[in-house]
């Protein structure tokens, strides 16, 4: 049974890459299509398993090709997949389009990710009671996010809580969260504090915790994450690297969180491994395909 459970998205990134993301009704030439395996859920129990976690996936594909390639893909991650469920709505889908300096601009069609049910999580009340942690995003029905945050909590189980993309939710939502993950955008939309730099990452950092969560990780891209816990920040920087793609970096980062506190690391340096394990993602294009190794992260991690 898996020490991290993920609940979340499974989705076949349709990338492609261009010298600037198109204004609304401009069309650009663009080079490079592919298609990757995806989708937040699904990147993060990647990024969790490759950094020496043991994984297991819930969630819903479509009875498609996509469908095949996304469940032999995280097989072969070493991710779990025997709690994924096969719909007869097609498989989720992301456009990603790529401008030359490695950002990004992101639609998604839910597909079956969006027929995924409370009942699928208390189907799995067996793996989430042997369970270190539950890791989670906004890329499922809210309804069943909330269940399953009380259904862990009831369990004992630790949830990480990346709400992404970002809807508004208060303090009774989010009750029995141990720890809540956002990126600039993510924290602004939650909090309305326009983040910045660190010092309005700080102010954000509060208003979240203010609803009651324990642990506040604000992720800043290149200037790394800041961590509010026990009512102390710790703003853990970012070494520089050649930026080819963004796009699973902060998927990449919450895998090398859960994964280095699953092995006992405490929170600040299990906060650090994350943002090397980000880092290196950003190196590498695509989503899955740029996760890290834990090797290569923990080499880097040492440097350091």
């Amino acid at each position: 049974m898996g020490d991290v459970v993920v609940l979340g998205s499974l989705n076949m990134d349709l990338i492609v890459r261009t010298e600037h993301i198109p204004r609304p009704g401009e069309t650009v030439h663009g080079h490079g299509f592919g298609t990757v395996p995806g989708g937040k859920g699904a990147n993060q129990a990647a990024a969790a398993a490759r950094l020496g976690a043991h994984v297991e996936m819930l969630g819903r594909v479509g009875q498609d090709a996509f469908g095949d390639e996304m469940l032999r893909n995280l097989q072969e991650q070493g991710v779990g997949v025997g709690r994924v469920q096969r719909d007869a709505a097609p498989s989720g889908i992301a456009l990603i389009t790529i401008q030359a300096d490695g950002n990004n601009s992101i639609v998604v069609a839910a597909g079956a990710n969006g027929q995924v049910t409370p009942q699928d999580v208390d189907a799995a009340a067996d793996l989430l009671s042997k369970a270190s942690y539950l890791v989670m995003q906004f890329e499922v029905p809210l309804p069943v996010v909330r269940h399953a945050i009380a259904r862990a909590a009831a369990l004992g189980v630790r949830v990480v809580l990346n709400p992404a993309p970002a809807y508004p939710v208060d303090a009774s939502f989010l009750s029995g969260v141990y720890c809540l993950i956002v990126n600039e955008t993510e924290a602004e939309s939650l909090t309305g504090v326009s983040v910045g730099n660190v010092a309005a990452a700080q102010e954000a950092a509060r208003a979240l915790q203010r609803l009651g969560v324990p642990v506040v990780i604000v992720t800043l891209g290149a200037e790394g994450a800041l961590l509010l816990a026990e009512d102390r920040f710790t703003h853990v920087p970012a070494r520089r690297v050649q930026v080819v793609d963004t796009t699973a970096a902060g998927d990449a980062f919450i895998g090398g969180l859960v994964a280095s506190l699953d092995r006992g690391l405490p929170l600040v340096e299990a906060v650090r491994y994350a943002t090397c394990a980000g880092t290196l993602a950003t190196t590498v294009l695509g989503a899955q395909t740029s996760l890290p190794r834990q090797a290569e992260v923990d080499a880097f991690y040492r440097e350091g």
